[in-house]
């Protein structure tokens, strides 16, 4: 083949900052047009395209229309203050990928008059229609499968009971609130997981594809959407949550007062109004308590996961907290701390039971009658409340040394002496519990304020009543 009928290799000058659209162009039409009969140059500044235009002459010139450093007019100014043929390719991929096509060239005046024939713009473009319409019927699509996505992801956490039962008034307010957080755990779960997989099966490339994606730089409007719609939701769940509070807080008529002191590792539950105490937190059904809640040694917290409602517990008589629970159904429940408090803290639990009020009457009556005149009956009382979490009535080692057949034993010391365990030591030994260390057991463990928190009676009580523990 002579050099005259080589046909002159087609000259194509890419402007665009962005190397990523450059290179992709390059490479699409590149493989289009094929690149024996192709020459191509790249730009990335107008000071560059407007030098090469001068230099190089090319016949197509591809412009990135959203590459805001090509300034458009003055380049388009350039363009028709030109006399050379010269065709130019705006591509704007902000706009799906849309063409404006500028083509230079000389016509005769019968060429002229026959392109004045053609209309400038179709009526419609039935293709970005047809794009359009396809769009809304994947988002159509997509919308429903959240929408039956989160429903069913919402009747499983509801089937599931994902909550204990409640027995309060305040847990029937606190769930309402819990079942639509659900609900929206739901939405945003099927939201990214539905568009996620509908897009991989239904977008993703076909056998022999070989073009790439449309490229995207933002989208204003979307993120102000995304923005918006999280924010009003936070401040209306925020809203929501203090109305709750407001309500779990609502103050009854003539409560019941219960004192709670918490103390390692045990619950400790006094009626103030009727002078009884127990190890067992009773409460009538329907009617409000009036929790007062302080601690004798560290930070406890006062739980009853059927209540809902949770109080941390401090120490300091300056520093006692009120919690209000009207329990709304009969049975047997459990208060555990919620705050780690030491080595015995996963133990830290107490009955509760909610009873009819005619029974919680009964109750009531028999701990006021209770308070006999033998003192080992009343010592017997106060140890359960004070002293047998860690200490046995039947042998077994505890925290401390098991009470029976303590009484009138000899006892090995931590020194190496004896003593013979009488009142004195008894005494002696709940005052100042690291005076006398029992061999064996180790010091600083048993508390030094059972003189402040046991009348002088009471500590004689509870001596009386170890004499009896054989």
């Amino acid at each position: 083949m002579s050099d005259a009928e080589i046909e002159p290799r087609k000259k194509v000058l890419i402007a665009s900052a962005n190397p990523l659209f450059a290179k992709g162009l390059q490479k699409v039409y590149g493989e289009k047009w094929g690149a024996e009969s192709v020459d191509f140059n790249l730009a990335g500044s107008m000071e560059e395209t407007l030098a090469r235009l001068e230099s190089w002459q090319p016949e197509l010139v591809i412009v990135d229309y959203d590459d805001r450093t090509i300034h458009r007019e003055a380049f388009l100014s350039h363009f028709i203050a030109g006399d050379r043929p010269m065709q130019v390719m705006l591509v704007s991929l902000q706009a799906s990928g849309e063409v404006v096509v500028y083509d230079r060239r000389t016509l005769t005046p019968a060429q002229a008059e026959d392109w004045m024939g053609v209309p400038a713009r179709p009526a419609h473009n039935p293709a970005k229609l047809k794009s359009r319409s396809g769009n809304m019927k994947h988002f159509l699509i997509a919308g429903t499968l959240v929408i039956v996505s989160t429903a069913l992801i919402s009747l499983l956490f509801f089937a599931v009971g994902l909550l204990p039962d409640q027995a309060s008034t305040q847990a029937v307010t606190i769930d309402t609130l819990f079942n639509a957080h659900f609900v929206i755990i739901a939405f945003l779960f099927s939201l990214i997981t539905v568009f996620v997989v509908y897009s991989a099966v239904v977008f993703r490339s076909k056998p022999g594809e070989k073009q790439e994606g449309a490229y995207f730089t933002g989208n204003t409007r979307l993120e102000v959407i995304w923005t918006v719609i999280p924010l009003v939701t936070v401040l209306g769940f925020s809203y929501w949550g203090a109305q709750n509070l407001a309500e779990i807080r609502e103050e009854a008529a003539q409560p019941l007062n219960v004192r709670v002191v918490g103390y390692q590792w045990a619950w400790l539950f006094e009626y103030p109004d009727y002078g009884v105490t127990s190890t067992t937190l009773y409460l009538p059904v329907n009617k409000q308590a009036l929790l007062s809640l302080t601690s004798r040694d560290v930070i406890h917290s006062f739980w009853v996961p059927e209540f809902r409602v949770k109080q941390d517990v401090l120490p300091g008589e300056n520093l006692v907290k009120q919690l209000r629970v009207t329990p709304n159904k009969v049975g047997n429940y459990e208060v555990m701390c919620a705050e780690l408090c030491g080595g015995a803290h996963a133990y830290m639990n107490s009955p509760v039971q909610v009873v009819s009020q005619a029974e919680f009457e009964t109750w009531l009556s028999e701990q006021v009658n209770a308070v006999e005149a033998d003192p080992a009956a009343r010592g017997q009382k106060w140890a359960e409340i004070n002293c047998t979490s860690c200490h046995t009535l039947d042998g077994a080692s505890l925290v401390g040394p098991t009470w029976k057949g303590l009484y009138g034993s000899q006892v090995e010391l931590e020194d190496g002496s004896t003593v013979t365990v009488d009142d004195a030591y008894l005494l002696e030994s709940i005052l100042d519990p690291n005076k006398l260390i029992h061999k064996g057991y180790p010091p600083n463990v048993m508390p030094a304020t059972y003189g402040d928190l046991l009348t002088d009676e009471q500590i004689q009580d509870i001596i009386a009543f170890i004499q009896t523990v054989d």
